[in-house]
């Protein structure tokens, strides 16, 4: 099993605090600013705010190391109308894994399938570690191994993200399902031919159960 981690085993959910005393344009954030701020923040594929051919870069660029993803994501709270210095606190926020929330049935499923013998990687688009939103979920031990963009240098749909997962687990794709919430970067799996199921990356309080209604499409019950 392979598996994505932001939006599908865990996600980034803001609290409101992180909101206090910032202001968008000089206005204070309210509650649509604030999902808006989020939203360009998470998602997977695409971009929301101008650029320049250097900030364009940067963008496509940020998840293979860490300060392509600082400026590439400054620059969206910047052109989103929040100040450097309130931008530089949100950005420490988003890449705090203490501040990734965990789906309900992210350690059920994690644990289940290692009661059950399969191999299990995390491939994710992503510029800092998340081994220690693991780490405080107790379940680091479950994952066979994390395939992390900035340290493999390439990132979703690149197939060769996936071949490096499947290599390092010892699984032929054939046998592989991807779980992701993206089916352009996630779904790439498909290239070398492995499932792939996608989830919604729904707040973790509306999605109780999704990833053990992935791993099911395979056909492994927990």
């Amino acid at each position: 099993m392979l598996f994505d981690f932001s939006g599908t085993l865990f996600r980034l959910e803001e609290d409101d605090s992180w909101f206090t005393g910032i202001t968008v344009d000089e206005k204070a954030v309210d509650g649509h600013v604030q999902a808006e701020l989020m939203r360009r923040l998470t998602a997977p594929t695409g971009h929301s705010v101008d650029m320049d051919e250097e900030q364009y870069r940067n963008w496509v660029d940020r998840d293979l190391a860490p300060h392509l993803h600082r400026e590439a994501y400054r620059h969206v709270l910047r052109e989103s109308g929040v100040t450097d210095e309130h931008a530089e606190a949100l950005y420490a926020l988003l890449i705090d894994p203490a501040n990734w929330t965990p789906y309900p049935d992210t350690a059920e499923v994690l644990a289940g399938l290692h009661r059950r013998g399969i191999k299990v990687a995390v491939v994710s688009n992503i510029a800092f570690d998340l081994r220690p939103a693991f780490d405080a979920l107790g379940v680091t031990d479950l994952v066979d191994a994390f395939v992390l963009s900035f340290e493999v240098g390439a990132v979703k749909p690149d197939p060769k993200i996936f071949r490096i997962a499947l290599d390092r687990v010892g699984v032929d794709a054939e046998h592989a399902l991807m779980v992701g919430d993206s089916e352009e970067a996630d779904g790439g799996a498909r290239a070398l031919g492995c499932r792939f199921a996608l989830v919604d990356p729904l707040p973790t309080a509306q999605r109780p159960d999704g990833l053990i209604t992935a791993v099911g499409s395979a056909g492994v019950v927990l």
